[in-house]
């Protein structure tokens, strides 16, 4: 060892600069979580049904970038408390399904996560709830998730905004503290997206003599070459305007780009004073052939198919069937898919028999494997499209087993939950829990 002093005093030096540096590092290592998790990042936590909370997350994040602020967005499914911890900041936005119900990709998020005790403190959040009004929990999972993160210790950036059926102004709203959280001012207003003219080239009626609601077959053609969409996505039309603004709907797509246009089944609905629904009563009653609507395809990457190699069961009931066709007519285009089966419930075999011609073709070709039906108000039938589930529970455990995906779309009211309890039934719950946390059992009902 040198006994030299200017060595030592250099070895000091060094150690004495490596002290500070060390504590450096550590200082901003401590530091940076304030600021939103590594590097400065934000978290976008995204819960969506339809595809419309994915557009808005996707915005934000732009928006963010333009301030100067990072952000990366997520789906809730693919996060676990100790991600929320480790942002420190999260932006949420959080679409409610049926009657207050998470959407079902955010399955996972519900039981693993917001069931557990989660310690949250050191976390603060914003949230974007979105719903409709016409369903009776309004906002429903968006109150509970925000009701989950006060108890676990959070901290709201900002009041909730709540938004009723794509409202501009409330999404301008959540712009506007979305500026405000970077320092910065707000960007141009938020405007919806623009709806293109698609022209009505042609309706007709599929239920002529039903007991029901008359069924509508409408096709309309695009604005313009090159559109794309695949099976399972959905087109948002504008319908007549009302003191509160636009009429916003959205439908499953029946059909697909090689068909050259988009095809929609319409049920006529009517208010309980018995006039028509202010939608679907203009786009099956005075609108005209020719006519433009101002619409726009919407991804809906919570519906869109499995792999041409997976065995699909279908299940639906009424205008549901327009988002299977769409189903069947992809494995129709592409030779060598796995097997499908189609089980459908309607009113009457003689007059709601939707598309028999086409579904029967599918079945002479193979690309449509098994085909039941139900009929509700047939003497000798009477059943619902549930029972053929219970009705053939060994079959349904056998496609399950290999690999078979459930895809269910058409009412939510009555078919929905009756489908679901079926299912349980006949897989069990964790099963069936199972198949919705793997995105095996995906539905699109309304």
């Amino acid at each position: 060892m040198s006994a030299d002093p200017v060595r030592w005093l250099w070895a000091a030096a060094v150690v004495a600069v490596w002290l500070i540096l060390t504590g450096w590092i550590i200082w901003r290592a401590r530091r940076r979580p304030e600021t939103g998790g590594e590097g400065g990042n934000l978290l976008i936590a995204v819960a969506s049904q339809t595809g419309f909370g994915d557009e808005l997350a996707e915005v934000a994040r732009r928006m963010l970038a333009e301030a100067g602020q990072s952000a990366r967005v997520a789906a809730l499914s693919e996060l676990e408390a100790a991600d929320l911890i480790a942002a420190r900041r999260v932006l949420f936005i959080a679409s409610t399904t049926g009657e207050g119900d998470a959407p079902d990709s955010a399955a996972r998020f519900v039981r693993r996560t917001m069931a557990a005790g989660v310690d949250l403190s050191g976390v603060s959040y914003g949230l974007l709830s979105l719903g409709d009004r016409s369903y009776r929990d309004f906002c429903g999972f968006g109150r509970a998730l925000d009701g989950w993160l006060k108890g676990a210790g959070a901290v709201a950036l900002f009041e909730t905004v709540e938004v009723d059926n794509g409202d501009a102004s409330a999404i301008r709203r959540w712009q506007g503290e979305l500026a405000a959280l970077t320092g910065g001012v707000a960007t141009a207003e938020w405007t919806a997206p623009d709806h293109a003219p698609w022209r009505l080239v042609e309706r007709c009626l599929l239920n002529p003599g039903s007991p029901g609601e008359a069924a509508w077959h409408l096709g309309f053609e695009p604005p313009a070459a090159g559109l794309d969409w695949q099976a399972g996505d959905i087109v948002e039309l504008v319908g007549p305007s009302t003191d509160d603004g636009l009429a916003l709907r959205e439908y499953s797509v029946a059909s697909l780009p090689s068909d050259g246009r988009v095809e929609l089944l319409v049920r006529r609905m009517h208010r309980p004073d018995g006039t028509p629904g202010l939608v679907s009563g203009w786009l099956t009653g005075p609108l005209k052939v020719g006519d433009a609507v101002p619409m726009r395809l919407r991804v809906n990457a919570a519906f869109r198919a499995p792999p041409s190699s997976t065995p699909m069961i279908l299940i639906g009931n009424g205008t549901g069937l327009a988002g299977l066709r769409s189903h069947l007519k992809a494995r129709a285009s592409e030779p060598g898919s796995a097997q499908t089966w189609l089980m459908f419930g309607e009113r009457t075999a003689e007059h709601d028999a939707f598309h028999d011609a086409e579904l029967q073709g599918w079945l002479a070709s193979g690309a449509l494997t098994r085909l039941d039906r139900t009929f509700s108000r047939d003497p000798g039938d009477g059943r619902y499209v549930q029972a053929l589930i219970t009705e053939n529970a060994d079959t349904v455990r056998d496609w399950i087993g290999r690999g078979a995906a459930l895809y269910i779309c058409g009412s939510l009211e009555g078919m929905a939950g009756g489908v679901h309890v079926a299912l349980e039934d006949v897989l069990g719950t964790t099963a069936l829990r199972d198949l919705v946390e793997t995105g095996r059992y995906r539905r699109d009902v309304y």
